[in-house]
């Protein structure tokens, strides 16, 4: 893995064989982003199945099993995790197989099957989202959504990115994304190896450039989408969906369809991840605060579906009402 806390100053790579060390490093964001750490449960499956000792394909489900609950506990909010995961269990659990070498093979297969279609899927987003993007655009981006928080090209930054590869001159606002800074330090570092222009404002500007007719679109990306179009994303999504709104600035998720969860009726039923004070309090070892002083972190939050003009998937854009559409995306997905 890229370890993406050293990032912009050092890109430094880590190697991991041991799948309960996969499932830390998704939980302190070496890897983070909803499609990577999706692919990453997947190889630390893969993993999982090599390291076990079990020489019967009984015994190596069983380990597989505990291995998935362990890697899934890691981060709760994206359900791409839990997607990769199940995918893989599916799998391992299919009756083709005649000996525990079979299924250990088809697991590293399948693993690898996920990240090069989250590249293609990917790849298609970006053109589907590029459509709405006019030459000479300003857009506002929050967190990191791009080659770093999936497989490569990225969701809502490959759409950015989708535009300026075909010619359109763009720019980009980007939001620091406190307190773990993914805007300004991983988005910003992606953008300037990619030569789009890009500027980073605090999180608590994002108003005033809408204010100030800045901004033409908002693109965000989703670690989770329930049936009724409620979003979780990074905190402070909400925020800038309702300023959006407030200044008839048109917000758009980027997502591809792994992440719509019908079996979650609205946002309400998301899993909010709320993280270490310290995230808050010494940001990258400096303390800001005092340990005595009162801290919370959460690090999603939800924002409504009537906030969001459409969502854009590998399918092309859904617009609302998502509840009848999400589930006709996902029937032409199967």
């Amino acid at each position: 893995m890229i370890d993406q806390r050293q990032l912009p100053w050092t890109l430094t790579h880590i190697e991991y064989d041991d799948y309960r060390d996969v499932a830390q490093a998704i939980h302190d964001m070496v890897v983070r982003g909803a499609p990577a750490i999706g692919a990453a449960g997947a190889f630390g499956m893969a993993l999982a199945a090599y390291q076990s000792p079990s020489m019967d394909m009984g015994g190596l489900i069983e380990f597989l099993e505990v291995a998935g609950l362990i890697l899934n506990k890691s981060r709760p909010t994206a359900v791409n995790l839990a997607w990769g995961i199940n995918r893989m269990m599916k799998v391992a659990r299919d009756d083709v197989y005649s000996s525990v070498k079979e299924i250990r093979d088809a697991l590293l297969a399948e693993a690898q099957r996920i990240a090069d279609e989250d590249v293609a899927l990917n790849q298609r987003m970006g053109k589907h989202g590029a459509a709405l993007i006019n030459d000479g655009f300003c857009v506002l981006h929050h967190c990191n959504t791009g080659a770093l928080a999936t497989v490569d090209y990225g969701t809502a930054l490959g759409v950015i990115r989708a535009a300026h590869e075909a010619k359109k001159s763009v720019r980009c606002l980007l939001t620091e994304t406190r307190p773990r800074m993914q805007g300004a330090r991983l988005t910003a570092w992606e953008l300037d190896q990619l030569h789009i222009p890009f500027e980073i404002i605090p999180d608590s500007a994002a108003g005033y450039y809408m204010r100030k007719g800045e901004v033409d679109i908002v693109l965000v990306g989703a670690d989770r989408v329930a049936l009724n179009g409620d979003t979780a994303n990074k905190v402070g999504t909400y925020m800038l969906a309702v300023l959006a709104k407030e200044n008839r600035v048109p917000f758009y998720v980027v997502a591809p369809s792994s992440t719509i969860d019908l079996e979650t009726a609205t946002g309400e039923q998301i899993p909010i991840e709320e993280r270490s004070p310290d995230e808050v309090r010494k940001p990258y070892g400096s303390a800001l605060i005092p340990d005595h002083f009162p801290v919370r972190n959460p690090s999603f939050d939800i924002t409504p579906q009537k906030y969001i003009a459409g969502i854009i998937t590998e399918f092309g854009v859904i617009a609302p009402p998502f509840k009848e559409n999400l589930p006709q995306i996902l029937k032409r997905k199967k």
